[in-house]
């Protein structure tokens, strides 16, 4: 008896873990894939329709470089809108029993391109690798997003 308990306890401290592990909502440190600095704070949150967004809710400064404030070479509805605050990841939907989300898009708002995303998400939920692309993913960038606690 006390076995069985003890095992349904470990499972759903298991299974609760992945639960979590799976869910992207919460604050990550953007990871610039050329430099290996950071470059933003982005919020991802749950939308009511099951998709996730991203937000930038603070640039992080870095020496030599003086941040943009708005997108003015993006394109509509994004043109001249400012950089802090702004939605730069968009529709990702989870794919069922992985931790892997597709089908969104992403705004790199310093070069004003928009390209399909896809994330990939640790097994600690601790971090995530971005892949941006256009038209196959294996032609695109990767960015590593740390979780903020």
């Amino acid at each position: 008896m006390k076995k069985n308990i003890l095992l349904a306890a470990f499972a759903s401290l298991v299974f609760s873990g992945n639960v979590l592990a799976q869910d992207l909502s919460g604050t990550w440190q953007q990871i610039d894939d050329k430099t290996g600095s950071p470059k933003a704070i982005i919020e991802i949150r749950k939308e009511a329709n099951n998709t996730y967004t991203g937000k930038i809710v603070k640039i992080t400064p870095r020496p030599g470089y003086t941040p943009r404030e708005t997108c003015n070479h993006c394109p509509s509805p994004y043109t001249n809108q400012p950089i802090l605050g702004m939605d730069v990841l968009k529709g990702l939907k989870h794919v069922p029993d992985t931790t892997d989300y597709e089908k969104g898009t992403v705004i790199d708002p310093l070069a004003g391109k928009i390209y399909s995303a896809k994330v990939r998400l640790s097994a600690t939920g601790k971090r995530l690798t971005l892949r941006g692309y256009i038209g196959i993913s294996a032609i695109g960038r990767s960015q590593t997003w740390l979780r903020l606690e």
